[in-house]
């Protein structure tokens, strides 16, 4: 049971939500207990439907759930969970970003002036890449019969198993095997290698860089797997072309080697290393300005909404209630849209909204109280983080679905789970 429940995860965090995770994503006992008892109480009343078994509103139900969810985290990292957080929210600059892109982590209030940090990038830190052997498209060599491998990647075992039929071939095996990789999940990218009409499979690491003592990522080999065994050797699998490697980075004049090319220095800055820099000429990270950041915070917020409003527009053509999310949310933006406009944002037709970013700026640099002149987007903000909050507890609000029956007022039992019914959807095809 553990390995479906391992392999239903897998595909929901690469078919579904292949978003980046935050620390918003992980939650208190308390917090989820709150979500469980708003659960039962928004169901306590609610009529029995039947379920949905179509697989395109099942892809939709989880994608709005998902996009409520990004929703959430955008307005939570700009600080719209806190008192007025909304607008004291700090950003960072690079003075190069197409060499290093950073984000401000460190206290909204420091006590001491943030210093800028000057950075030279000498190597990115890279992935190990296995390289097979190029084989012909003809009949493999490899005997029909039922073979396995293993791949070791940290500090875990992996066995792999598949039949080789009477007539396949070289290619039709290798992928059948990136699709068997692919879809495990366990940090490894298979795909096709081709060169002169020959083909070989290349499997390469998501982790980059080394750990102190290990000389690899992963290892692939059969010589104690439980099928037969041949197909390591034949395929050329256990064969290293690339080695990985750690970065090599000048912070301040100081030498460091992180293992990934996204890394915290000191407690201050998220950095994301994109490129080299010339010898002797560093990129520089510091803080922007309290008027860019503003600027940058409501852009940010804007372009969360605007994320939103987008994937619900994208169902409109097959899922009838997706127009329903997009009227609420154009309500909500609507009822700020007249002071909004005063500041440069307007709302746009469709539902999202655009940013005059001169005439912003111009509003942050004269505005005597900036909590009095935004005060309509700290209200934006709250609405739209409660809507999001509430797509998220019960996407399937907003699915076409068949009323079975309604519940007796008062004498009915509690369902927890029929908000969740998207859960659910993830387990058909491996139960």
């Amino acid at each position: 049971m553990s390995s479906v429940l391992n392999t239903v995860y897998n595909n929901y965090l690469t078919a579904y939500t292949p978003k980046t995770l935050t620390r918003y994503d992980t939650h208190k006992k308390s917090e989820l207990r709150n979500v469980y008892n708003s659960i039962v109480k928004l169901n306590k009343e609610a009529p029995w439907y039947l379920p949905t078994t179509n697989k395109d509103t099942q892809q939709y139900a989880v994608d709005i759930k998902e996009n409520a969810r990004q929703l959430h985290n955008t307005i939570a990292q700009l600080g719209g969970l806190e008192e007025d957080g909304l607008f004291n929210k700090k950003s960072a600059y690079s003075s190069d970003e197409n060499i290093v892109t950073a984000s401000y982590v460190g206290p909204q209030t420091p006590e001491n002036e943030i210093p800028s940090i000057e950075m030279e990038v000498r190597s990115l830190a890279t992935s190990q890449e296995n390289l097979g052997l190029f084989l012909p498209d003809a009949k493999t060599a490899l005997a029909p019969d039922t073979y396995s491998f293993d791949v070791s990647i940290n500090d875990m075992n992996y066995e792999f198993q598949f039949s080789i039929g009477e007539s396949e071939t070289n290619r039709d095996v290798q992928e059948r095997l990136i699709r068997l990789i692919n879809n495990s999940g366990i940090g490894i990218h298979a795909d096709l290698a081709e060169a002169e009409g020959k083909t070989a499979l290349r499997l390469t690491s998501e982790a980059t860089g080394l750990s102190q003592g290990k000389s690899r990522l992963f290892h692939v080999s059969d010589d104690k797997t439980s099928k037969r065994t041949g197909t390591v050797e034949y395929f050329g699998l256990d064969y290293i072309s690339r080695q990985a490697s750690n970065a090599s980075i000048l912070v301040n004049g100081e030498e460091h080697s992180p293992s990934s090319n996204h890394f915290t220095v000191g407690k201050l800055f998220e950095v994301e290393l994109n490129g080299l820099t010339e010898e002797g000429n560093p990129v520089t990270l510091g803080l922007k300005t309290d008027v860019e950041s503003l600027t940058d915070n409501i852009s940010h917020l804007i372009g969360g909404y605007n994320d939103f409003v987008k994937a619900a527009s994208s169902y409109v053509e097959t899922q009838s209630k997706s127009r329903q999310l997009i009227n609420e949310m154009k309500g909500i933006a609507g009822l700020y849209s007249n002071s909004l406009e005063s500041i440069g944002v307007t709302l746009a037709e469709d539902g999202t909204m655009n940013i005059d970013r001169e005439l912003l700026r111009q509003s942050a640099m004269q505005s005597g109280d900036v909590s009095e002149t935004f005060e309509s987007l700290k209200n934006l903000s709250g609405m739209l983080l409660k809507k999001s909050n509430q797509v998220s507890l019960n996407p399937m609000n907003y699915v076409q679905k068949t009323v079975v029956a309604y519940k007796n007022p008062g004498h009915n039992y509690v369902s927890p789970y029929t908000t969740s019914a998207y859960s659910g959807m993830m387990f058909n095809s491996y139960c």
